[in-house]
């Protein structure tokens, strides 16, 4: 409960809590704070049973925590039903972009060939046939503005 105070910061929040309440008070706030605490975790876990009860024996192994998405996604990505981890292992990035770049380059030099010999037949869709002279913005209509 008190992880992230630490012994320093423990004492001077005693200190406090006797310097505001005093010496001869301070017991029964703290009584009155610990029974605060026990009936707001039996309240809670009550809740926790009703709801369990109310889904069912089917929802028996439902947790409360699986309700955050973080833990949710984590616990459904972790199932090995999905055969997630037989993807994440067979995929080698490295292996992928470089037969994407291989047959990047084999496409590239294949269209810089058939382009410099036009007996080929094929048309070199990578470039925009060039036309001079002829603009290229569409005609003015007046009607249409």
């Amino acid at each position: 409960m008190f992880n992230d105070i630490g012994p320093l910061e423990l004492i001077t929040l005693v200190v406090l809590a006797v310097l505001v309440f005093g010496p001869d008070k301070l017991p029964k706030v703290i009584q009155d704070v610990m029974r605060t605490i026990r009936k707001i975790r039996e309240f809670s876990e009550s809740a926790k049973q009703d709801i369990r009860s109310e889904l069912g024996p089917e929802f028996k192994d439902f947790e409360f925590e699986d309700l955050n998405p973080k833990t949710f996604i984590r616990k459904q990505l972790d199932n090995d039903e999905l055969g997630l981890k037989e993807i994440r292992n067979g995929f080698d990035l490295k292996k992928e972009m470089a037969e994407v770049t291989d047959a990047v380059h084999s496409t590239d030099s294949s269209s810089s060939a058939s382009s410099s010999s036009s007996s080929g037949g094929r048309i070199d869709m990578t470039k925009k046939p060039e036309e001079n002279g002829k603009d290229d913005r569409p005609p003015f209509d007046a009607d249409a503005t």
